[in-house]
């Protein structure tokens, strides 16, 4: 009988034990050694790799921003991100007011996209058309038109950045051989030469924008 009863009693005390010490392991030691290589290997990308401008930080180098007027419009002094139709709205939790980051999952025959990316392009041709200088529509790049799978690419081409070029420097009264220069200084390559595609963060180069436009001005 005294058998019995101690038999369970020691198997529970046993997985007790295992449980305490996985969970110590697990779900205090491990957390910390991670937490604490990340932090002195590579403590930028482990604090979400954040952007910093005059000792604030104003966003990530991973997640996109868009620079609208109030009234939701694009304020055109600013270099323009890929458009974001992939983001979508919390329909669910309804307590909160959530964007969920996913592509449209349109096919590209789909006219709902077809509608999208025609009228993306008129926009950006139309927005960055300056006298004597109009964009020709076989020009504009496709990151110009189309959003990325997640909605919140923070990055652009090369080339949707120098189309750019003219229209922000004449809305911000410069020489667009100065704002040619900037948007070349943050091209980044490809990754070990060969991963990926050229780019330019639009954060950094706003940000580089507005520290040009102060000396300037």
């Amino acid at each position: 009988m005294n058998t019995s009863v101690r038999n369970p009693v020691r198997r529970l005390w046993a997985a007790l034990r295992a449980l305490l010490v996985l969970t110590l392991v697990c779900g205090v030691l491990y957390p910390l050694a991670v937490t604490g290589a990340a932090q002195l290997l590579m403590p930028g990308r482990a604090d979400g790799s954040e952007v910093s401008e005059s000792g604030k930080v104003v966003g990530s180098d991973l997640i996109g921003q868009r620079y609208d007027l109030p009234g939701g419009a694009p304020d055109l002094k600013w270099f323009q991100p890929r458009p974001s139709e992939g983001l979508g709205t919390n329909s669910l939790n309804t307590q909160y007011s959530l964007l969920v980051s996913g592509a449209s999952n349109l096919a590209g025959d789909n006219p709902e996209l077809v509608h999208r990316v025609t009228a993306a392009r008129a926009a950006v041709v139309r927005d960055n058309s300056v006298p004597g200088h109009p964009v020709d529509p076989a020009a504009v790049p496709p990151d110009a038109v189309t959003s990325s799978g997640s909605g919140l690419d923070p990055d652009i081409s090369p080339a949707y950045a120098h189309l750019q070029v003219r229209r922000v420097a004449a809305r911000n009264h410069l020489d667009a051989r100065q704002v040619a220069a900037l948007v070349e200084r943050h091209t980044e390559g490809r990754e070990l030469g060969f991963v990926g595609e050229p780019r330019v963060n639009v954060l950094r180069l706003n940000i580089a924008l507005r520290q040009l436009v102060t000396a300037e001005h």
